[in-house]
């Protein structure tokens, strides 16, 4: 005999695993703590190299300015100026990317929660 309830539990855990599953499960193998550092150390990286891209735009769009005022700006004040800004930055875009993975974290846990729970259900279900 078929019983509607399990297939329906079966039926949502299925799409689960399909879809949003797939994610979760892979965030869920790490700690916390593990999963944040290495998601804020890609953003690093990644905030380093659009750091440099959008300079290497600002300075080619502004070519003939700069070659122009290159020999008489302060270099070392130019350069602080620079620093200070990619610090900046960076610095905005690593609590950024901290919040959203603790966040996404957290809701990628609260998920997995349900799903084993759910399939604890269904194992009580089949032992009836």
């Amino acid at each position: 005999m078929l019983n509607e309830e399990r297939i329906a539990l079966m039926t949502r855990m299925a799409s689960y695993e399909a879809g949003e599953g797939k994610r979760n499960m892979q965030i869920g193998r790490f700690f916390r703590g593990d999963y944040v550092a290495i998601q804020v150390l890609k953003s690093f990286v990644s905030a380093t190299i659009s750091f440099l891209m959008i300079f290497a735009i600002y300075v080619y769009y502004n070519l003939e300015s700069f070659m122009e005022e290159l020999y008489e700006i302060d270099l070392l004040a130019f350069a602080r100026d620079i620093l200070t800004k990619y610090a900046w930055f960076v610095g905005v875009y690593i609590v950024i990317a901290y919040i959203v993975c603790t966040v996404k974290y957290a809701h990628s846990r609260r998920n997995l929660h349900a799903y084993y729970n759910n399939l604890k259900k269904l194992g009580h279900m089949y032992q009836k």
